[in-house]
């Protein structure tokens, strides 16, 4: 297994920590705004049941539901038909520990494009390192 690839597991979990405080990372994970500048544009609004969607691009509209919120350390909304993304925040005295779960992978699984769980997840828990690195340049710049 080459470095960039990683076995097949239900849960995709990227962490880190920002420099910068809780509030500032909370404001850039649990806003329409926020979420825009280093996911995906998104009709997504921090009321626990929401319905919404991410404008995936060429995937076109992904529907998703806030499923979990307790501002401002936790975030889960269902993704599509299989996914869950969570993202947990803790204060650790003006840094901030930043987790993301992407969880609901089954080899057993196709996504709604056929493409089966196994083939596309190597590909999304790589793309999630540069999300999150996008993430936390932003959230750090002054």
């Amino acid at each position: 297994m080459s470095e960039n690839q990683q076995a097949f597991t239900p849960v995709v979990h990227k962490s880190a920590v920002f420099n910068a405080p809780i509030e500032k990372v909370w404001a850039a994970v649990a806003t329409s705004e926020g979420i825009a500048t280093w996911f995906m544009p998104n009709t997504f609004e921090p009321v626990l049941g929401h319905e919404f969607v991410l404008k995936a691009g060429p995937y076109g509209d992904s529907p998703c539901k806030v499923t979990e919120l307790n501002p401002p350390t936790l975030l889960t909304f269902n993704w599509g038909k299989d996914w869950s993304v969570t993202f947990e925040l803790k204060e650790l005295g003006g840094q901030t520990e930043f987790h993301l779960y992407h969880k609901g992978w089954d080899a057993d699984k196709v996504t709604e494009f056929g493409q089966p769980h196994p083939v596309v997840q190597p590909n999304m828990a790589q793309g999630w390192n540069g999300i999150v690195a996008k993430l936390q340049s932003l959230v750090e710049q002054q």
